[in-house]
């Protein structure tokens, strides 16, 4: 079994492209397979938020994803997005990316520009991630993203999440986990489980964040160092011979 390991960074660039460098290098030295960011644009999703101009700072531009994409590709780390308008999945076309996400507030379809998005991304015919965290149709998902190989992720949309709220029969029916439990417990729970399932590639999702960071998603994010250990345990995981 192989763990697909992606760090959500979300805003934990905190609207600095340098921040944003140093925690790409250092979630790849922490051992994770791919770095994803979020391209929304503030106007549509939180036009009347409190927080506003927080949130709009960490807002990714396009020409802030192709820095942050040739910054990924020259230290050889997976580069992707949760795509939120159709025209960011046309200008990541442009820069080569593998795969993409759909978020859980997308597949609620409550979002501008939710089913312009889902088919723009179906034309790509790319592998997908999907999160249904926070509800939707997921036939009706399926049907849009009919063309992708398509990931969908066990999710649930509290942040941070507690433990007990996870219905783990249903779990184990994902080959994938998009996770917003504290600590590292859960995932290395995931891939155990996972494992002796003798699935042969599974997908887990953790937000990570530089220490000290102070982002709207620092609370509920791991730092790079638990992170690091995290990643070391699946790799131990994937080494145990065939369990029962």
């Amino acid at each position: 079994m192989k763990v697909f390991s992606i760090a959500e960074i979300g805003s934990n660039w905190e609207g600095d492209i340098s921040i944003g460098k140093k925690i790409i290098k250092e979630c790849k030295k922490s051992g994770a397979d791919a770095v994803k960011f979020q391209m929304w644009r503030a106007e549509d999703l939180y036009p009347k938020h409190p927080l506003f101009k927080q949130i709009k700072k960490t807002e990714l531009s396009l020409k802030t994803a192709e820095k942050f994409k040739k910054f990924a590709d020259s230290i050889d780390i997976e580069f992707f997005c949760s795509v939120f308008y159709p025209e960011a999945v046309d200008f990541l076309e442009t820069l080569g990316v593998k795969r993409y996400k759909i978020a859980s507030r997308t597949c609620t379809l409550k979002d501008p520009l939710s089913k312009e998005t889902l088919s723009a991304v179906n034309s790509t015919k790319k592998p997908t991630i999907v999160s249904m965290g926070m509800g939707g149709n997921r036939n009706y998902i399926e049907k849009s993203l009919l063309k992708n190989k398509t990931t969908f992720c066990y999710c649930i949309s509290d942040y941070p999440l507690k433990i007990e709220k996870m219905n783990w029969n249903n779990v184990l029916k994902y080959i994938g986990l998009s996770d917003h439990t504290l600590g590292i417990s859960v995932p290395i729970l995931y891939a155990g489980l996972m494992k002796m399932e003798n699935n042969k590639q599974i997908i887990i999702e953790k937000h990570v964040k530089l220490p000290h960071s102070k982002s709207l998603d620092a609370s509920t994010s791991l730092d790079v160092n638990q992170f690091k250990i995290m990643n070391e345990s699946f790799r131990n995981i994937e080494k145990l011979k065939k369990l029962v």
